[in-house]
């Protein structure tokens, strides 16, 4: 089966070792790819001999995201529902990783975007390198930072979760550790013995031996100096604003009073982007903050179902033509401005959608004997 040679799988002791093999695509999340995932982490669940599963990608990418070309050709041609197939299984993919007893260790060394970010950032440990770049550039596609998003985003400090999803902006793994997006830092020349060294974890305390292995190959780099995580203060005074014209108005004045090429090329991502992903977005991570990682699934389901569907707005087939399949880099909006997306229509994306005959909420499978960390993300 082709999702055998894309997800391969190594045994060794309790350990397994899965490598996302796609290198030509990026390591992109194809279907068969994600419920080859899906089966495989649960199965290792139920296994008593598997106490950790390791994570990571062919070549130079870790993961650039779910593969969207197959889902806008059936939304062209009217089956939107196989894609609402495809990002239920997704989603579910990430829950049972955010809820996983056991350990998961994502080695995110090159690019981890979008979907890449959702079988990553919600395991237990997340491994950065100086290789790494991160983004979740869903806005510009007509999208919305999905698979979770509005869960770990929302988590991170002040506003910065805002300032990410709304701009797509690339963080590398300095930054990632920072924010704590990553909970490790290893130099990508390290990784080969580090794998070896976790592949002797023992049985008895797996959790302790795999935390003290990491430690040990972990350094602590600082962000660069003109690293957005730097400009906390300034993300903390715009995108703490309720709206996003609020947002990009005092960026605008922040620019004016003290140039600035951070705050431009800032105001310029926000200023490309579709006015009706920004105002989802906006209200995702601001009601995720508040919400479980299940209810966020749950609502981002619906979120990509109306998104789909295109009847508010069909910024998604237009976005993922301009960036993914022509690459003209010129997406024609509609509606084109932000005060032209009201509240009314923001609305409509976070409602069921009960008029399409037999559509149902994501519905994700049950999780039983948690261990409290896990509980507490519920």
């Amino acid at each position: 089966m082709a999702s055998h040679s894309q997800v391969l799988v190594e045994d060794k002791s309790i350990v397994r070792t899965l490598t996302l093999n796609r290198p030509k695509q990026m390591n992109a999340l194809c279907w068969n790819m994600i419920t080859r995932l899906l089966q495989l982490f649960l199965a290792y669940e139920e296994d008593p001999r598997v106490k950790l599963v390791i994570l990571k990608g062919q070549g130079k990418a870790f993961c650039a995201g779910g593969d969207v070309r197959p889902v806008i050709r059936d939304i062209v041609q009217g089956k939107w529902r196989l894609g609402a197939d495809f990002f239920s299984d997704q989603y579910t993919l990430n829950y049972v990783m955010a809820t996983y007893s056991k350990i998961q260790i994502s080695i995110m060394n090159g690019i981890v975007m979008g979907g890449g970010a959702g079988i990553s950032i919600h395991g237990r440990f997340r491994i950065a390198t100086e290789k790494t770049v991160f983004a979740m550039p869903e806005t510009e596609l007509g999208l919305f930072p999905d698979v979770g998003a509005s869960y770990f985003l929302s988590r991170l400090p002040g506003f910065f979760g805002e300032y990410v999803g709304l701009t797509g902006a690339r963080l590398d793994g300095a930054e990632m550790l920072a924010c704590g997006l990553a909970t490790h830092f290893v130099p990508s020349t390290r990784l080969t013995a580090l794998e070896a060294d976790l592949c002797k974890v023992g049985s008895s305390d797996p959790v302790t031996f795999s935390s003290t292995i990491l430690n040990a190959y972990a350094q602590h780099p600082h962000p660069k100096q003109h690293s957005a995580y730097h400009r906390l203060d300034v993300i903390e005074r715009c995108f703490s604003r309720r709206t996003v014209e609020e947002i990009i108005s005092i960026l605008e004045r922040e620019a004016i009073q003290e140039p600035d090429e951070w705050i431009s090329a800032t105001v310029r991502a926000l200023k490309k982007a579709s006015p009706t992903s920004l105002k989802i977005t906006l209200r995702s991570i601001r009601e995720g903050r508040c919400q479980g990682v299940g209810q966020c699934l749950i609502r981002e389901y619906r979120m990509v179902c109306h998104v789909m569907k295109g009847e508010l707005s069909k910024d998604l087939v237009e976005g993922c033509r301009a960036v993914v399949i022509d690459k003209d880099r010129k997406p024609k909006w509609e509606p084109p401005r932000l005060e032209q997306v009201t509240d009314n229509m923001v609305d409509q994306y976070f409602k069921r959608m009960d008029e399409e005959e037999g559509w149902e909420d994501l519905k994700l499978p049950p999780r039983v004997k948690l261990p409290s960390s896990i509980i507490a993300k519920l």
